[in-house]
């Protein structure tokens, strides 16, 4: 059985892959589709988002596949840039152009005020089941890069219970308690309890 992964995003797939250990079950990153539809990340929610780029990639593949959306909620900014996270500095910004827009914007944040979250909503698309699982994790945005792994916002996110960025995590202890990673644990044990024998999707 084949199980596609709605992303394009390397370091996504890799955590992704971590998680879903399937026996029998081949995941599959998008870039195996060439002429794969670009999905247009227009929804007002994360779960919106998620759904949309499952659904239509599903339509396009025949493939049961797996999606999701996540966004920074950071207080200070009013919950920006949640939804516009991946986007936040520009429609082609990199990840360095987005943590450097945030370290500017919060540049006048006394640390009290820093407090921020992850927000995933991951989601599971075959026409006879639809299961989504969300996960948040709570921590602070610093003043400055700290630690070399991770993508995106990992850098400047501070987590309290670990006192390291999730930039300064191992892989695995990212995954461990992070949004994304407790959002597709989540997930993978949904599809579990509805498919002891998850090959019996198809």
């Amino acid at each position: 059985m084949k199980l596609l992964i709605s992303s394009n995003n390397r370091d996504k797939i890799k955590e992704i892959r971590a998680i879903f250990q399937l026996p029998d079950v081949e995941l599959v990153a998008l870039n195996s589709f060439p002429n794969a539809p670009q999905v247009v990340e227009d929804g007002n929610t994360l779960y919106e988002n998620a759904l949309k780029k499952a659904s239509m990639l599903y339509e396009f593949s025949g493939l049961p596949t797996i999606s999701d959306d996540t966004g920074l909620e950071v207080d200070a900014l009013n919950g920006r840039p949640g939804v516009y996270s991946a986007r936040f500095a520009g429609e082609n910004a990199s990840y360095d152009d987005n943590v450097d827009k945030m370290i500017r914007e919060m540049q006048a944040v006394p640390d009290k005020n820093r407090t921020a979250r992850f927000r995933t909503v991951a989601v599971f698309y075959h026409p006879d089941l639809i299961i989504h699982e969300e996960a948040v994790i709570e921590g602070y945005i610093l003043f400055e890069r700290r630690g070399i792994s991770g993508f995106g916002y990992d850098p400047i996110f501070y987590v309290p219970g670990k006192k390291k960025t999730l930039a300064e995590m191992s892989r695995d202890e990212k995954n461990a308690i992070s949004h994304r990673g407790q959002a597709f644990s989540r997930l993978y044990k949904s599809l579990l309890i509805q498919f002891p024998s998850i090959t019996d999707i198809n």
